[in-house]
């Protein structure tokens, strides 16, 4: 011990100024006969062990400032909480995403940059010209998003750019601090969960966190809980019970992670047990749907008081594409099944599910994210003041009554009590209605009625007028033929094998992909379908259906009428969004050069923009007209029409005379014989030998109308007409009322 008893002399200098491990020890005793056991760290403890020494190394800690820092980095942006989290601001900007139905929108912003780039470089005025464009894409946009289909409303609601929970979260609070871990052994990303204050009140905060980038998703899990998320949800949720905190869940989850882990963890029972606690919670709960809830896994935390959705959020059972895939047997029937679950934020307040939906701006909450979770902020306030009032006993029948009520005849739902039909409770699944009702009414039986009609129609009008016609009678009977029409061409498409056909052409025109190619896609059908057609076996009671239809519409047309419905559909044209952004993109182009009506002629690049789009407007309406069985022709031109009618009547009197002729006979004849024996599937052979006989009759028939006096006065009717409408009715007119003559001899031939 003596040898102890020189020490402090001995190792006074910088040995004992370093920490070392008898430092940690320095509280149990202040040394050996009055030597502090911090100069003891290397001192010798005899002869026999002078190279024994204790060393021990402490790793500093960082520094924590707890709760607050004294002085946050006033340029982070967020502020004091940006120091309390791992959530902070990207390093990159994130880069736009253009969704598939904002496209149209692309070309109007273009050349507003573009614009803006000429007025920098010349360094001319061009501020009323950008104040224009930016107006009309704002009308645009506008246009757009106030006519959303569901499914493009879930294509926001899943946009890569849209704001987090902690987004919303660091903008609405004055303080949080995040709270982690289950208690089980793990933290699980998808679930975020703490405590904050708004306007100094405080609230237990939890939701579903996505990712802001690929690196972050993947930590994240995408927003996809495991059953260790929802526990610590659940730990929270206790806990503020506990403490009397309100609570707050924030919803945006494509759903609850479906792997083998996560189920052999207790994936169903996590769930369960967490809508059974959130219904037994003495606190307010308000859950706001930020994004898309999915299933289980979003209503794992939405038992709320009040279910509260931003404008475009959609909150469902099973996704679109899902719904689609088991239904339809194919995914690309999502639209059709958006619209069918009813999981947006309007049709959900329909059905009492949803308490109300939150605003957000034009073009989606990632436009302004800020206003977005102010008007979430708002939302919030406004439902917990309503709901602190309540007591205990009142809260929790809210919030039960809340979700008994769901599918109750209150909220036109179903009705419970009502004995099931026991053949029906064998197969639950209703089977499908026929799209068209059966025909229940034989071609005779219609023929009678429509000439019926069409007798009533006459004499009415010599009696009183038009005013006095059977309007009503007419409709329905045109109704009724339109119907029945419809029905014809269904079992004439089925018939033909070429149903598939129709139903992946009616997915494409649903999601409006590829305009131009679709369009040939039609073509192509309808060509296939007329070649086709002959051998449906109800051809002929198709064309006697529609002859019908032709024979009532001339009959029974109001000028009146018609003009008021003429009127009404080109307004409905006009003010479609595809022709106003073709107009109003072309007008600023205009507007944009300066130019001015008597400036057009000069302008051959601009003159020829405006007819290339007037021929297609133009176009495109004739086909609105042609719906209603309107042919349009030229002004003016009664009497062209009645020498154009006179000649059609000459030629079909011709075609007649063929028709009848011994020889023409007994290859129609034939062709009947043949078709017959064929039935409703002739094979490759037969369709040839068909094919041969139908080029045949037609060939005999042409060759009969061709003949050179018939030529003749065709080209002297049409130099007539030409120089009567002083050019009016151009070569495309000529070749039409060829065509239309072409038409009606097959028509005529297959007849």
């Amino acid at each position: 011990m003596a040898s102890m008893a020189q020490s402090p002399a001995l190792l006074a200098g910088n040995l004992a100024s370093k920490p070392t491990a008898s430092d940690l020890l320095g509280s149990l005793c202040n040394g050996i006969c009055d030597v502090p056991l911090k100069a003891l760290g290397r001192s010798r403890l005899g002869a026999k062990r002078r190279d024994f020494s204790i060393v021990a190394k402490v790793k500093k800690g960082k520094k924590h400032e707890y709760p607050w820092p004294e002085d946050p980095d006033l340029n982070v942006k967020g502020g004091v909480l940006s120091h309390l989290s791992p959530f902070k601001p990207l390093k990159e900007k994130p880069k736009p995403v253009t969704l598939d139905f904002e496209k149209p929108l692309m070309d109007l912003q273009k050349k507003i940059v573009d614009v803006q780039k000429m007025a920098n470089e010349t360094g001319l005025d061009f501020s009323d010209q950008i104040i224009s464009l930016e107006n009309k894409y704002h009308q645009a946009l506008k246009d757009l998003y106030t006519h959303l289909t569901p499914i493009q409303r879930v294509n926001i609601a899943r946009h890569p750019n849209r704001p987090t929970f902690l987004d919303h979260i660091f903008n609405i609070t004055e303080t949080f601090v995040e709270l982690h871990g289950d208690r089980a052994g793990y933290d699980d990303p998808a679930i975020v969960t703490g405590l904050g204050t708004i306007n100094g009140r405080s609230y237990m905060f939890m939701g579903h966190q996505k990712g802001r980038n690929t690196k972050e998703n993947i930590q994240r899990n995408f927003g996809m809980p495991t059953p260790h998320g929802y526990r610590k949800a659940l730990r929270m949720m206790y806990y503020a019970d506990h403490h009397g905190f309100p609570i707050v869940t924030f919803i945006d989850t494509p759903g609850a992670y479906a792997d083998l882990k996560s189920e052999e963890l207790g994936q169903g029972e996590a769930i369960a047990f967490n809508l059974r606690t959130m219904f037994g919670l003495k606190v307010p709960i308000v859950s706001i749907v930020i994004g898309e809830g999915g299933s289980g896994g979003a209503l794992a935390i939405g038992c709320a008081n009040k279910l509260l959705m931003l404008e475009n959020a959609v909150f469902y059972v099973a996704s679109p594409e899902a719904c689609a895939a088991i239904l339809w047997k194919t995914a690309k029937a999502s639209p059709k099944a958006a619209e069918k679950l009813k999981i947006t934020a309007t049709e959900l307040i329909k059905l009492q599910i949803c308490d109300g939906a939150i605003p957000e701006p034009l073009g989606g909450g990632h436009t302004d994210p800020h206003w977005t979770s102010q008007q979430i902020k708002t939302a919030i306030i406004e439902s917990m003041d309503e709901l602190v009032k309540m007591d205990t006993e009142t809260l929790l029948k809210h919030r039960a009554q809340k979700f008994r009520k769901m599918g109750t005849l209150e909220v036109g739902g179903f009705q419970e009590g009502i004995p099931v039909d026991p053949i029906r409770k064998v197969n639950m699944k209703k089977k499908e209605d026929p799209i068209v009702p059966i025909s229940m009414t034989s071609e005779s039986e219609l023929r009678d009625e429509v000439e019926k009609l069409k007798h009533q129609v006459l004499e009415a009008s010599k009696s009183s007028g038009t005013a006095a016609r059977p309007q009503r009678g007419l409709k329905e009977m045109m109704e009724k033929l339109e119907i029945e029409i419809d029905y014809e061409y269904d079992e004439a498409v089925k018939a033909l094998g070429m149903e598939d056909k129709f139903l992946t052409l009616r997915e494409e025109a649903a999601k409006g992909r590829n305009l131009p190619a679709l369009d040939e896609k039609i073509e192509q059908l309808k060509g296939e379908l007329a070649k086709n057609l002959p051998f449906a076996p109800n051809y002929n009671s198709l064309i006697s259906k529609i002859e019908m239809l032709k024979e009532l519409s001339k009959s029974g047309t109001n000028k009146d009428e018609l003009k008021i419905e003429i009127n009404k559909r080109f307004g409905e044209f006009m003010n479609r969004p595809d022709v106003k952004l073709k107009v109003e993109t072309l007008k600023a182009e205009i507007a944009n050069l300066g130019l001015g009506a008597s400036d057009l002629d000069s302008n051959l690049e601009i003159k020829e923009k405006v007819m290339q789009l007037n021929g297609e407007l133009e176009s495109e309406f004739k086909t609105v007209l042609k719906s209603l069985g309107l042919q349009v022709v030229p002004r003016n031109q009664d009497a062209a029409l009645e020498k154009i009618n006179a000649f059609n009547e000459e030629v079909h009197m011709i075609i007649d005379d063929v028709v009848n002729s011994s020889d023409l006979k007994e290859r129609i004849e034939l062709l009947k014989a043949e078709m017959e024996i064929l039935g409703n599937s002739p094979d490759e052979d037969s369709k040839a030998k068909i094919l041969s006989l139908v080029a045949e009759m037609k060939q005999t028939i042409e060759d009969a109308i061709t003949f050179p006096e018939l030529k003749e006065k065709h080209e002297r009717l049409t130099a007539e007409i030409l120089e009567s409408s002083n050019g009016s009715l151009n070569q495309e007119e000529e070749e039409d009322s060829q065509i239309k003559v072409n038409q009606d001899t097959n028509h005529r031939t297959f007849v």
